[in-house]
């Protein structure tokens, strides 16, 4: 007999929001922090990845980073002259907005602006991403890199992968167990007649970049920088 379904368990949970309380903790730890240490940057993320982030804080464990709202991190450190926690402070308020956080240190402030500007991790872009640079697909034979390496350093891509291919758009067929676009005896890397997955510029929708992660092309990249 097929199973019921009346006795089938659903969950009824969501995630709370941050009450009141842990708010104020927050704002209070922040205050706490600034005066342990002697610089406090803000800094701006591009192309957040939670992972990175991580690796980041786990590089400056001796440091404290708070990843807040906005509003919070700002009242924290004080807005006006009169409720800066400390003498200047306050200017550093005016960069507090989008996607920002704080950094405590006392490392030297020279090596902290080398080590954040040499963060440079790449990934997979997402949606809405604008895309560093153009990326087509050579005519012939399609290749696991999309023409990214020469055909020697490469491998044609799966067949099984042809059917996804034709429904992300490409106008991919088989011939004899290869997926080929246009011409199979065309040059290497000849883009003409190719299949253009993007343009330098262009923001990329999610058929896009699922075309992009087939072809193991990365076009995002993961940047710390210093706003103040």
């Amino acid at each position: 007999m097929p199973k019921s379904r009346r006795n089938r368990v659903v969950a009824m949970t969501q995630v709370s929001k941050k009450t009141r309380e842990q708010k104020d903790k927050l704002f209070n730890t922040i205050r706490e922090a600034v005066p342990q240490y002697q610089h406090c940057f803000v800094f701006g993320v591009e192309n957040m990845r939670n992972t990175h982030l991580k690796n980041v804080r786990h590089e400056l464990s001796d440091c404290r980073l708070f990843f807040a709202k906005t509003k919070l991190m700002a009242r924290a450190l004080g807005q006006t002259r009169e409720t800066s926690l400390l003498d200047g402070l306050e200017d550093l308020t005016r960069y507090i907005n989008g996607t920002v956080g704080l950094l405590l240190t006392n490392r030297d402030p020279e090596a902290m602006l080398s080590y954040l500007d040499s963060l440079n991790p790449v990934d997979f872009a997402r949606a809405g991403a604008t895309a560093p640079r153009d990326f087509i697909v050579p005519q012939g034979v399609v290749y696991a890199t999309g023409g990214e390496v020469p055909r020697e350093h490469d491998v044609p891509m799966e067949h099984s992968l042809e059917p996804e291919l034709r429904r992300l758009g490409m106008p991919t067929r088989m011939v004899k167990g290869r997926i080929v676009i246009g011409d199979e005896n065309a040059p290497e890397g000849q883009t003409e007649g190719g299949y253009v997955v993007c343009k330098e510029g262009q923001v990329l929708d999610s058929r896009q970049t699922r075309l992009l992660k087939l072809f193991g092309v990365c076009l995002s990249e993961f940047r710390v920088k210093v706003l103040a």
